[in-house]
């Protein structure tokens, strides 16, 4: 089992829920892989982690391609050590109704939401399993259990990743491998939050705020530091006794 003093790589970090996951890992003892396409918000969240008392190490990668994820967990095992977690963060939103998706925007989203969780766990379980330690934990959402209208792309690669967390769990766990997955909700302070919120208003709905306390038990949408505490927790000792699990994080939104 991963233990602090070890490498994590987060994809997707140079902002957003993934910036805030690295940070609460920072904070909980690891050195921090801060793997984004965008080099600039990698570097402003790897200089967080540094002010924390931590190491950092930037890689820029495609997540959707195979090459890219190698590379880039070379680069941090080369800089940081092995990498003992694993967070597939990354990930995209495209709205629209149904008839109106497009190949290119159905590719883009399982390249990204799907592709990108399969290649870097690829490239990271050998090294785990040769250590026969090592955690996962892949970005899902509540969408990936409940399909809800405009969003059958993005829906459809969520409960892949679902599928996935659950296939490679049951195959690993013998051999010191957690594979675990979080299914946020309505998480505020993110650009997905602003696709959502363009999505809304074409259509005439009412914002995200507005949704929130007609829908949510807890009467607020969810923030990045939400999710980072949970999958603080995955991580951790804690948590040894789970994997293959889906834990959402909806503020009772969605209770399955």
């Amino acid at each position: 089992m991963s233990l602090p003093n070890d490498t994590a790589l987060v994809t997707g970090s140079g902002n957003g829920i993934g910036r805030a996951i690295a940070l609460r890992l920072a904070r909980e003892g690891y050195d921090i892989g801060v793997v984004d396409l965008d080099a600039a918000g990698a570097e402003a969240t790897a200089e967080q982690v540094r002010a924390l008392g931590r190491r950092a190490c930037v890689a820029r990668a495609d997540v959707g391609r195979r090459d890219s994820a190698r590379a880039a967990v070379a680069q941090v095992a080369e800089a940081l050590g092995p990498v003992g977690v694993l967070v597939n963060n990354a990930g995209i939103l495209r709205t629209a109704p149904f008839l109106e998706v497009s190949d290119e925007q159905w590719r883009s989203l399982m390249s990204v939401n799907l592709d990108g969780v399969f290649h870097f766990c690829q490239a990271v379980l050998p090294g785990m399993l040769a250590r026969g330690a090592g955690c996962i934990v892949n970005m899902s959402s509540w969408t990936g259990k409940k399909g809800v209208p405009n969003h059958a792309g993005y829906s459809a690669s969520k409960a892949a990743v679902i599928a996935l967390t659950q296939s490679v769990a049951g195959e690993l766990a013998g051999r010191g491998i957690r594979v675990n997955a979080v299914c946020p909700g309505i998480i505020v302070d993110t650009a997905m939050r602003d696709e959502a919120e363009a999505l809304n208003a074409r259509q005439g709905l009412p914002g995200v705020q507005a949704r929130v306390g007609n829908t949510v038990p807890l009467r607020r949408a969810g923030l990045p530091d939400d999710v980072a505490g949970v999958v603080a927790f995955l991580v951790s000792a804690d948590a040894a006794y789970m994997t293959g699990q889906a834990l959402n994080i909806t503020g009772g939104l969605w209770m399955n």
